[in-house]
């Protein structure tokens, strides 16, 4: 995937790394004495707690000035991309550019470079991110159910969230659940991991005849799907649709 740090906007609290802006999450806690300063890697944030009286912009300044700790934490991690006009994200493997005009529908709709779209511009990432959401939700729940029905298998509800540890889930009652992140992985990405759920309500292991039905129902390569996740998946978390 290609790297697009550049189209990081800092918005709200923000710490000066380098020349590099990272968002910070403010956290007043009344049982706190101190500043506690944590990089939390899966969102791409810097985390302050501070005592619930304490002065916020006094708060940035110490952290800001924790420049060595901060420059070791950032570069262990992808700068997050905050979606917005302007910026690109990825859908079905390729980044997409975001259009906005306040002339345009505000309907996102996806063309062959960009999503375009009108309406608030201070809504325009979490109204991309309902569009994905929906878009990946419809296409796993299609996809899910086509691939269940050629291999003789009942599928029970399809739902997608947004969890860090996995791709994707299924449960005894044959209850579907996905990442809708996986909407921004190429096509084959997606169908991989949904072969691999589907085989799961008819194996609840991971022993050779699992392996061998997922090989059955993907109309792919599953170790390339798999090696993708690997290398590309945990980028997929990098991009934040609020600030």
């Amino acid at each position: 995937m290609s790297n697009a740090s550049s189209d990081f906007r800092a918005e709200g609290p923000h710490i000066l790394v380098g020349d590099e802006a990272w968002p910070v999450r403010l956290v007043h806690h009344a049982q706190s004495r101190r500043y506690r300063l944590v990089f939390d890697a899966p969102r791409g944030e810097l985390r302050l707690t501070l005592p619930r009286r304490a002065n916020a912009a006094r708060a940035l300044k110490w952290a800001s000035e924790q420049q060595e700790w901060l420059a070791e934490q950032v570069g262990k991690a992808a700068l997050p991309v905050l979606v917005g006009p302007g910026a690109a994200v990825p859908v079905f493997g390729a980044l997409r550019r975001i259009d906005w005009s306040a002339a345009a529908p505000r309907a996102v709709r996806l063309d062959d470079e960009a999503l375009i779209l009108g309406g608030p511009r201070e809504t325009v990432g979490r109204r991309v991110e309902r569009w994905l959401k929906g878009e990946a939700l419809a296409l796993m729940e299609r996809e899910s159910r086509e691939i269940a029905a050629r291999a003789g298998l009942t599928v029970g509800r399809v739902g997608v969230g947004d969890p860090r540890s996995r791709w994707g889930s299924c449960t005894a009652t044959g209850d579907l659940r996905y990442s809708w992140r996986l909407v921004m992985a190429p096509a084959h990405v997606r169908r991989a991991t949904v072969a691999h759920e589907v085989a799961h309500l008819r194996h609840m292991d991971h022993g050779p005849d699992f392996h061998a039905l997922v090989d059955e129902l993907h109309d792919g390569d599953v170790a390339a799907a798999r090696g993708w996740l690997r290398r590309e998946g945990r980028g997929l978390h990098r991009y934040r649709f609020t600030a």
